[in-house]
Protein backbone atom coordinates (compact mmCIF):
# COMPACT_ATOMS: atom_id res chain seq x y z
CA UNK A 1 0.00 0.00 0.00
CA UNK A 2 2.53 2.74 0.87
CA UNK A 3 4.10 1.27 -2.90
CA UNK A 4 0.83 2.65 -4.26
CA UNK A 5 0.76 5.77 -2.34
CA UNK A 6 4.67 6.44 -2.88
CA UNK A 7 3.74 6.17 -6.99
CA UNK A 8 0.58 8.48 -6.62
CA UNK A 9 2.47 10.92 -5.50
CA UNK A 10 5.46 11.01 -7.07
CA UNK A 11 2.72 11.29 -10.49
CA UNK A 12 0.73 14.09 -8.44
CA UNK A 13 4.32 15.93 -7.99
CA UNK A 14 5.67 15.80 -11.58
CA UNK A 15 1.86 16.83 -12.70
CA UNK A 16 1.78 19.90 -10.47
CA UNK A 17 5.78 20.37 -11.41
CA UNK A 18 4.87 20.45 -15.02
CA UNK A 19 2.30 23.41 -14.57
CA UNK A 20 5.27 25.23 -12.88
CA UNK A 21 7.38 24.75 -16.33
CA UNK A 22 7.39 27.85 -18.47
CA UNK A 23 5.40 27.21 -21.41
CA UNK A 24 8.13 26.47 -24.57
CA UNK A 25 8.05 29.98 -26.62
CA UNK A 26 6.18 30.29 -29.95
CA UNK A 27 8.23 29.45 -32.76
CA UNK A 28 7.64 32.83 -34.55
CA UNK A 29 8.62 34.57 -31.39
CA UNK A 30 12.59 33.22 -31.69
CA UNK A 31 15.24 33.94 -34.40
CA UNK A 32 17.48 31.36 -33.85
CA UNK A 33 16.59 27.42 -34.89
CA UNK A 34 17.32 25.23 -37.82
CA UNK A 35 15.78 25.60 -41.02
CA UNK A 36 13.60 22.80 -41.92
CA UNK A 37 13.96 19.58 -43.63
CA UNK A 38 17.55 18.99 -41.93
CA UNK A 39 19.08 15.65 -42.34
CA UNK A 40 20.15 13.76 -39.09
CA UNK A 41 23.50 14.21 -40.15
CA UNK A 42 22.87 17.66 -40.71
CA UNK A 43 21.04 18.61 -37.63
CA UNK A 44 24.09 16.96 -35.73
CA UNK A 45 26.02 19.27 -37.73
CA UNK A 46 23.83 21.76 -37.20
CA UNK A 47 24.35 21.45 -33.38
CA UNK A 48 28.09 21.38 -33.46
CA UNK A 49 28.46 24.58 -35.20
CA UNK A 50 25.59 25.83 -32.49
CA UNK A 51 28.31 24.99 -30.02
CA UNK A 52 31.46 26.54 -31.52
CA UNK A 53 29.68 29.82 -32.54
CA UNK A 54 27.37 30.04 -28.97
CA UNK A 55 29.00 28.64 -26.31
CA UNK A 56 32.95 28.24 -26.94
CA UNK A 57 34.43 31.05 -25.00
CA UNK A 58 38.54 31.78 -25.53
CA UNK A 59 40.58 33.16 -23.43
CA UNK A 60 44.77 34.05 -23.58
CA UNK A 61 45.66 30.34 -23.40
CA UNK A 62 43.64 29.50 -26.41
CA UNK A 63 44.12 31.81 -28.97
CA UNK A 64 42.63 34.68 -27.79
CA UNK A 65 44.07 38.10 -28.87
CA UNK A 66 45.98 39.24 -27.36
CA UNK A 67 43.62 42.66 -29.20
CA UNK A 68 40.38 41.58 -29.53
CA UNK A 69 37.02 42.85 -29.52
CA UNK A 70 34.81 40.18 -28.10
CA UNK A 71 35.32 36.44 -26.76
CA UNK A 72 32.85 34.05 -28.41
CA UNK A 73 30.72 34.60 -31.80
CA UNK A 74 27.85 34.63 -29.67
CA UNK A 75 28.42 37.73 -27.79
CA UNK A 76 27.26 40.09 -30.91
CA UNK A 77 24.41 38.29 -31.99
CA UNK A 78 22.27 37.64 -28.64
CA UNK A 79 19.49 34.73 -30.12
CA UNK A 80 21.36 35.48 -33.26
CA UNK A 81 19.83 38.51 -33.58
CA UNK A 82 21.32 41.83 -34.06
CA UNK A 83 23.93 43.96 -32.28
CA UNK A 84 23.66 46.27 -29.33
CA UNK A 85 25.79 49.25 -29.63
CA UNK A 86 28.09 47.85 -26.58
CA UNK A 87 29.16 45.44 -29.45
CA UNK A 88 29.22 47.77 -32.33
CA UNK A 89 32.10 47.05 -34.58
CA UNK A 90 34.66 50.17 -35.97
CA UNK A 91 35.64 49.45 -39.59
CA UNK A 92 38.48 52.26 -40.86
CA UNK A 93 40.70 52.82 -43.33
CA UNK A 94 39.92 52.43 -47.03
CA UNK A 95 39.37 48.89 -48.42
CA UNK A 96 38.90 49.82 -52.11
CA UNK A 97 40.91 49.97 -54.88
CA UNK A 98 42.64 52.94 -53.37
CA UNK A 99 44.08 50.05 -51.18
CA UNK A 100 44.11 50.56 -46.85
CA UNK A 101 46.27 53.02 -46.10
CA UNK A 102 45.90 52.00 -41.99
CA UNK A 103 46.85 48.66 -42.15
CA UNK A 104 49.90 49.39 -39.84
CA UNK A 105 48.00 50.84 -37.49
CA UNK A 106 45.04 48.20 -36.93
CA UNK A 107 43.10 48.69 -39.60
CA UNK A 108 40.47 47.55 -41.06
CA UNK A 109 38.93 47.23 -37.34
CA UNK A 110 39.29 48.82 -34.05
CA UNK A 111 40.10 45.79 -31.09
CA UNK A 112 39.50 48.05 -28.23
CA UNK A 113 39.87 45.48 -25.83
CA UNK A 114 42.96 43.80 -24.60
CA UNK A 115 44.60 40.89 -22.89
CA UNK A 116 46.01 41.62 -19.49
CA UNK A 117 49.58 43.54 -20.40
CA UNK A 118 48.59 44.69 -24.01
CA UNK A 119 47.48 47.90 -24.91
CA UNK A 120 43.99 47.93 -26.58
CA UNK A 121 43.85 49.49 -30.34
CA UNK A 122 42.35 53.40 -30.92
CA UNK A 123 40.83 54.54 -33.79
CA UNK A 124 44.62 56.72 -35.89
CA UNK A 125 43.41 60.68 -35.90
CA UNK A 126 41.67 61.61 -38.87
CA UNK A 127 41.20 58.10 -40.48
CA UNK A 128 37.75 57.60 -42.24
CA UNK A 129 35.84 55.03 -40.32
CA UNK A 130 32.17 53.71 -39.69
CA UNK A 131 30.77 52.32 -36.67
CA UNK A 132 28.96 48.47 -38.11
CA UNK A 133 26.25 47.19 -35.62
CA UNK A 134 26.26 43.62 -35.90
CA UNK A 135 23.43 42.15 -37.83
CA UNK A 136 21.08 39.36 -37.34
CA UNK A 137 22.13 36.07 -38.29
CA UNK A 138 18.82 33.97 -38.99
CA UNK A 139 18.33 33.36 -42.98
CA UNK A 140 21.61 34.29 -43.96
CA UNK A 141 21.92 30.54 -46.03
CA UNK A 142 18.78 31.39 -47.90
CA UNK A 143 20.31 34.53 -49.24
CA UNK A 144 23.77 32.76 -49.79
CA UNK A 145 21.46 30.42 -52.07
CA UNK A 146 19.91 33.49 -54.29
CA UNK A 147 21.78 33.24 -58.12
CA UNK A 148 24.10 35.88 -58.90
CA UNK A 149 21.85 36.24 -62.49
CA UNK A 150 19.00 37.24 -59.86
CA UNK A 151 21.19 40.18 -58.27
CA UNK A 152 22.07 41.60 -61.51
CA UNK A 153 18.50 41.43 -63.17
CA UNK A 154 17.11 43.36 -60.22
CA UNK A 155 20.60 46.01 -60.41
CA UNK A 156 20.01 49.15 -62.98
CA UNK A 157 22.67 51.19 -61.79
CA UNK A 158 22.37 54.10 -64.37
CA UNK A 159 18.16 54.27 -63.24
CA UNK A 160 17.46 53.19 -66.86
CA UNK A 161 14.09 52.83 -65.83
CA UNK A 162 14.05 56.72 -63.96
CA UNK A 163 12.26 55.74 -60.58
CA UNK A 164 15.25 57.21 -58.53
CA UNK A 165 16.50 53.32 -57.88
CA UNK A 166 19.78 52.71 -59.28
CA UNK A 167 21.08 49.15 -57.23
CA UNK A 168 24.14 47.90 -57.81
CA UNK A 169 26.03 44.99 -56.75
CA UNK A 170 29.40 45.75 -54.51
CA UNK A 171 32.04 44.10 -56.59
CA UNK A 172 34.93 42.43 -54.76
CA UNK A 173 38.42 40.33 -54.52
CA UNK A 174 37.01 36.92 -53.66
CA UNK A 175 39.50 35.26 -51.13
CA UNK A 176 41.26 32.52 -52.51
CA UNK A 177 40.01 29.45 -49.67
CA UNK A 178 36.46 30.86 -50.77
CA UNK A 179 35.33 28.16 -53.62
CA UNK A 180 33.91 30.12 -56.68
CA UNK A 181 29.86 29.93 -57.05
CA UNK A 182 28.99 27.48 -59.86
CA UNK A 183 26.94 30.39 -60.75
CA UNK A 184 29.34 33.01 -60.33
CA UNK A 185 29.08 35.98 -62.46
CA UNK A 186 32.70 37.28 -62.66
CA UNK A 187 33.87 40.90 -63.94
CA UNK A 188 37.22 42.35 -64.73
CA UNK A 189 38.03 39.15 -61.97
CA UNK A 190 35.89 40.64 -59.29
CA UNK A 191 32.80 38.72 -57.66
CA UNK A 192 29.90 40.04 -56.26
CA UNK A 193 29.57 40.61 -52.39
CA UNK A 194 26.23 39.98 -50.55
CA UNK A 195 27.06 40.20 -46.92
CA UNK A 196 28.32 42.78 -44.69
CA UNK A 197 26.93 46.11 -44.23
CA UNK A 198 28.13 47.24 -47.88
CA UNK A 199 28.11 43.80 -49.18
CA UNK A 200 31.67 43.76 -49.32
CA UNK A 201 31.73 39.92 -47.99
CA UNK A 202 31.47 36.93 -50.76
CA UNK A 203 30.34 34.09 -48.90
CA UNK A 204 30.12 32.62 -44.91
CA UNK A 205 33.33 31.25 -45.06
CA UNK A 206 34.64 34.67 -45.52
CA UNK A 207 32.33 36.44 -43.04
CA UNK A 208 33.06 33.73 -40.48
CA UNK A 209 37.26 33.43 -40.73
CA UNK A 210 37.43 37.22 -40.70
CA UNK A 211 34.87 37.48 -37.70
CA UNK A 212 37.01 34.74 -35.68
CA UNK A 213 40.48 37.02 -37.17
CA UNK A 214 39.34 40.43 -36.20
CA UNK A 215 36.52 39.98 -33.79
CA UNK A 216 38.22 37.65 -31.72
CA UNK A 217 41.61 37.63 -32.63
CA UNK A 218 42.00 33.81 -33.58
CA UNK A 219 44.12 33.23 -36.54
CA UNK A 220 42.87 29.92 -38.87
CA UNK A 221 44.58 28.40 -42.09
CA UNK A 222 41.66 30.58 -43.75
CA UNK A 223 42.67 34.18 -42.43
CA UNK A 224 46.64 33.26 -41.02
CA UNK A 225 47.80 36.60 -40.46
CA UNK A 226 47.63 37.75 -36.83
CA UNK A 227 45.83 41.04 -36.29
CA UNK A 228 48.15 42.47 -33.74
CA UNK A 229 51.71 41.19 -34.67
CA UNK A 230 50.73 41.33 -38.66
CA UNK A 231 52.44 38.04 -38.85
CA UNK A 232 51.29 34.95 -40.24
CA UNK A 233 50.98 32.59 -36.81
CA UNK A 234 49.69 28.78 -36.98
CA UNK A 235 46.06 28.06 -37.03
CA UNK A 236 45.00 28.69 -33.44
CA UNK A 237 40.82 26.74 -34.39
CA UNK A 238 40.38 23.85 -36.48
CA UNK A 239 39.31 24.23 -40.25
CA UNK A 240 36.79 21.52 -39.09
CA UNK A 241 35.48 24.11 -36.86
CA UNK A 242 35.29 27.27 -38.84
CA UNK A 243 33.58 24.88 -41.50
CA UNK A 244 30.73 24.04 -38.84
CA UNK A 245 30.29 27.16 -37.74
CA UNK A 246 29.43 28.44 -41.55
CA UNK A 247 27.20 25.68 -41.66
CA UNK A 248 25.33 26.77 -38.52
CA UNK A 249 25.00 30.24 -39.69
CA UNK A 250 23.86 28.82 -43.09
CA UNK A 251 21.22 26.61 -41.68
CA UNK A 252 19.31 28.67 -39.42
CA UNK A 253 15.72 28.99 -39.58
CA UNK A 254 14.47 32.24 -41.71
CA UNK A 255 12.13 34.59 -39.37
CA UNK A 256 8.56 33.60 -39.07
CA UNK A 257 5.78 36.56 -39.80
CA UNK A 258 3.68 37.19 -36.84
CA UNK A 259 0.15 38.04 -37.50
CA UNK A 260 0.15 38.40 -41.05
CA UNK A 261 -3.74 37.90 -41.25
CA UNK A 262 -4.44 40.48 -39.44
CA UNK A 263 -6.50 43.01 -41.37
CA UNK A 264 -4.04 46.40 -40.13
CA UNK A 265 -0.85 43.91 -41.21
CA UNK A 266 -2.37 42.90 -44.54
CA UNK A 267 -3.41 46.42 -45.30
CA UNK A 268 0.25 48.02 -43.71
CA UNK A 269 1.77 45.75 -46.47
CA UNK A 270 -0.06 47.04 -48.92
CA UNK A 271 0.93 50.99 -47.71
CA UNK A 272 4.95 49.09 -48.15
CA UNK A 273 4.71 48.75 -51.92
CA UNK A 274 2.45 51.90 -52.49
CA UNK A 275 4.82 54.38 -51.35
CA UNK A 276 7.51 52.13 -52.72
CA UNK A 277 9.25 50.63 -50.33
CA UNK A 278 9.34 47.75 -51.83
CA UNK A 279 11.93 48.79 -54.72
CA UNK A 280 14.96 48.41 -52.39
CA UNK A 281 13.15 46.11 -49.48
CA UNK A 282 12.11 42.99 -52.12
CA UNK A 283 9.53 41.26 -50.77
CA UNK A 284 9.97 37.84 -52.31
CA UNK A 285 13.05 36.13 -53.55
CA UNK A 286 13.79 32.30 -54.38
CA UNK A 287 17.15 30.70 -53.87
CA UNK A 288 18.80 28.81 -56.72
CA UNK A 289 20.42 24.83 -56.30
CA UNK A 290 22.15 24.29 -52.94
CA UNK A 291 23.82 21.06 -51.89
CA UNK A 292 22.08 21.96 -48.67
CA UNK A 293 18.54 20.44 -49.59
CA UNK A 294 16.25 21.96 -47.41
CA UNK A 295 17.80 25.59 -49.05
CA UNK A 296 16.94 24.69 -52.43
CA UNK A 297 14.54 26.06 -55.10
CA UNK A 298 12.84 27.70 -51.85
CA UNK A 299 11.02 30.85 -52.22
CA UNK A 300 11.27 33.22 -48.93
CA UNK A 301 10.68 36.97 -47.93
CA UNK A 302 13.32 38.50 -46.60
CA UNK A 303 12.17 42.07 -47.70
CA UNK A 304 15.88 42.72 -49.43
CA UNK A 305 17.69 42.63 -52.93
CA UNK A 306 21.13 42.32 -51.71
CA UNK A 307 22.30 45.42 -53.65
CA UNK A 308 24.05 48.83 -53.02
CA UNK A 309 21.99 51.46 -52.94
CA UNK A 310 22.97 56.06 -52.06
CA UNK A 311 21.64 56.41 -48.37
CA UNK A 312 22.48 60.18 -49.63
CA UNK A 313 24.89 62.77 -47.71
CA UNK A 314 22.84 61.86 -43.95
CA UNK A 315 23.92 58.10 -43.83
CA UNK A 316 27.60 58.96 -45.65
CA UNK A 317 30.04 58.28 -43.00
CA UNK A 318 33.21 58.79 -45.70
CA UNK A 319 34.13 54.71 -45.28
CA UNK A 320 34.02 52.73 -48.15
CA UNK A 321 34.57 48.85 -48.93
CA UNK A 322 35.04 47.42 -51.97
CA UNK A 323 33.13 49.15 -55.02
CA UNK A 324 30.50 50.92 -52.70
CA UNK A 325 30.90 54.19 -52.20
CA UNK A 326 30.81 56.07 -48.59
CA UNK A 327 27.03 56.84 -49.21
CA UNK A 328 26.19 53.26 -50.52
CA UNK A 329 24.83 50.50 -47.86
CA UNK A 330 23.60 47.01 -48.79
CA UNK A 331 19.79 46.93 -48.51
CA UNK A 332 19.28 45.27 -45.25
CA UNK A 333 16.84 42.62 -44.83
CA UNK A 334 13.42 43.25 -42.49
CA UNK A 335 12.75 40.16 -41.74
CA UNK A 336 12.84 39.74 -38.11
CA UNK A 337 12.74 42.93 -37.36
CA UNK A 338 9.85 42.96 -34.89
CA UNK A 339 12.21 40.75 -32.67
CA UNK A 340 15.13 42.72 -32.40
CA UNK A 341 14.39 44.44 -29.02
CA UNK A 342 14.65 40.75 -27.44
CA UNK A 343 18.28 40.72 -28.56
CA UNK A 344 19.02 44.74 -28.07
CA UNK A 345 17.85 45.16 -24.83
CA UNK A 346 14.39 46.50 -25.13
CA UNK A 347 14.66 49.25 -27.51
CA UNK A 348 15.77 49.51 -31.31
CA UNK A 349 19.10 50.14 -32.40
CA UNK A 350 18.20 50.12 -35.99
CA UNK A 351 20.44 51.19 -39.71
CA UNK A 352 24.13 50.44 -40.01
CA UNK A 353 25.56 52.00 -36.60
CA UNK A 354 22.15 51.92 -34.37
CA UNK A 355 21.40 55.39 -34.60
CA UNK A 356 17.97 55.04 -35.18
CA UNK A 357 16.07 53.75 -31.72
CA UNK A 358 12.55 52.83 -33.72
CA UNK A 359 11.49 52.24 -37.12
CA UNK A 360 9.60 55.52 -37.67
CA UNK A 361 13.28 57.20 -36.94
CA UNK A 362 14.66 54.58 -39.49
CA UNK A 363 12.57 55.91 -42.12
CA UNK A 364 12.80 59.13 -41.40
CA UNK A 365 16.82 59.08 -41.84
CA UNK A 366 16.53 57.53 -45.32
CA UNK A 367 17.66 59.67 -47.89
CA UNK A 368 19.09 59.24 -51.39
CA UNK A 369 17.42 56.77 -53.19
CA UNK A 370 15.11 56.10 -50.02
CA UNK A 371 13.98 59.69 -49.75
CA UNK A 372 10.78 59.58 -52.24
CA UNK A 373 9.61 56.70 -50.30
CA UNK A 374 10.38 58.57 -47.39
CA UNK A 375 8.82 61.43 -47.98
CA UNK A 376 5.80 59.48 -49.48
CA UNK A 377 5.65 57.99 -45.68
CA UNK A 378 5.76 61.32 -43.93
CA UNK A 379 2.55 62.57 -46.12
CA UNK A 380 0.76 59.29 -45.38
CA UNK A 381 -1.99 59.84 -42.95
CA UNK A 382 -1.70 58.79 -39.34
CA UNK A 383 -3.85 55.39 -39.66
CA UNK A 384 -2.00 54.42 -42.80
CA UNK A 385 1.58 55.54 -41.05
CA UNK A 386 0.49 52.94 -37.94
CA UNK A 387 -0.55 50.06 -40.47
CA UNK A 388 2.41 50.27 -42.44
CA UNK A 389 4.27 50.03 -39.09
CA UNK A 390 2.07 47.38 -37.86
CA UNK A 391 3.34 45.52 -40.89
CA UNK A 392 6.77 46.18 -40.23
CA UNK A 393 6.76 44.69 -36.71
CA UNK A 394 4.73 42.12 -37.72
CA UNK A 395 8.58 40.93 -39.44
Amino acid sequence: MFRGYHAVFITLFAVACSKLEPAAPAEDSLLDGPVEGLSNEEHLRFLRGDVAFNDEVFHADNGLGPVFVATRCGSCHAGDGPGHPSTTLTRFGQSDANGNTYLDQGGPQVQHRAVPGVAPEVLPDNAPSARFLPPLNTGLGFLDAVSDADLLAWADEHDADGDGISGRPNWVERKTYSPLRADAVEQAGQVIGRFGRKGAVYDLLQQTANAYNQDIGVVSQFEPIDPYTHEEQDPEIAAATVHDVVFYLRTLKAPIQRDKDNPDVIAGEAVFHTIGCGNCHRAELRTGPSPIAALAHRDFRPFTDLLLHDMGPGLDDGYTEGSASSAEWRTPALWGLGLFPDSQGGTYFLLHDGRAHSIAEAIDLHGGEGQAARDAYQALPASDRDKLLRFLQSL
